[in-house]
């Protein structure tokens, strides 16, 4: 019997071949799993796809890196469906099902939360991109899926250049809903900032940045990460953003920018497997087990 097991996929189990991107991943995982261990803990990490593993057999399971969810999306809906009834989950079922859809952006906005201007682009909606830039005076704008990952099928567009990407817009709202956002010019000048919390209270952030040519801020698409001092605006904001959840987070990431009029505002709230970048500040891998901890012992 195990009292956590900390969630993969199976790219992270036991790896025949390493790089960077693999090191910091296992890393990330390991310094939980130590943190965790050093409470007396029984843990181990297993692939969430894993077809022999019992589930009944762990008190807790958390998300950390399981990401080639984003192209198993039926499945691993599927399998939470299954395996919420044999173990709990940290974050929630709850939790995963609102955050995993960006409609979640309207919910928070709703409590007070300066949100991306967006609007939400229903599946089978009949609308065209020239339509939606007459309609928001937008000059430029991103595209994106309500429900993805890794910035997949996202587009910055323009007005002039829409007609392009017409064809591939109208495929995939025939398949699910788009979020039509308008373009911030500091995502290419300063990046992206994504401040940690866990237990509601700000840990560390980084800053990520696109590399050249490109406003895709994920190491995907080559973009880079440093360490960021948060100001004390910028952490309230984010515990703002956690207030305004209707669930509460062991761990949370904030994803913000200052927007085009330089107020804080938020791109994504990430609540199910955020990189945390515990190699930055090993203290919030010990604070997260210390939260996981009190769950066991509160039992």
């Amino acid at each position: 019997m195990f009292d956590v097991v900390i969630l993969t996929d199976h790219r992270y189990i036991n790896p025949t071949i390493k790089n960077w991107y693999i090191d910091q991943v296992l890393l990330e995982d390991q310094l939980l799993q130590m943190e965790l261990e050093n409470k007396g803990l029984k843990v181990c990490k297993k692939n969430w796809a894993d077809p022999n593993f019992d589930w009944f057999s762990t008190t807790y399971a958390i998300f950390r890196t399981t990401w080639d969810y984003f192209e198993r999306f039926d499945e691993f809906f599927t399998w939470i469906d299954k395996t919420k009834h044999k173990t709990t989950f940290i974050n929630t079922t709850e939790i995963i099902n609102w955050n995993i859809d960006k409609h979640y952006l309207q919910d928070l906005a709703g409590n007070g939360i300066n949100i991306i201007p967006t609007l939400f682009i229903e599946k089978d909606d009949k609308i065209n991109l020239t339509e939606l830039f007459k309609q928001t005076k937008w000059t430029e704008a991103v595209i994106k899926p309500a429900i993805s990952g890794a910035a997949r099928h996202t587009y910055r567009i323009t007005a002039d250049n829409c007609i392009f990407y017409e064809d591939i817009f109208q495929q995939l709202i025939k398949e699910k809903c788009m979020l039509f956002q308008e373009f911030m010019n500091n995502i290419t000048l300063d990046g992206e900032i994504s401040l940690i919390l866990i237990g509601g209270e700000y840990t560390h952030s980084v800053r990520k940045i696109a590399k050249k040519g490109d406003f895709r801020v994920q190491d995907d698409h080559g973009g880079k990460v440093v360490e960021h001092k948060a100001s004390t605006e910028e952490i309230k904001f984010a515990k703002e953003c956690i207030k305004g959840c209707p669930f509460y987070p062991i761990y949370a990431r904030v994803d913000m920018i200052y927007n085009n009029n330089n107020q804080p505002s938020l791109i994504e709230l990430e609540l199910i497997e955020p990189e945390l970048w515990f190699r930055n500040n090993t203290e919030a891998a010990l604070l997260l087990a210390e939260e996981v901890f009190s769950l066991i012992d509160s039992k």
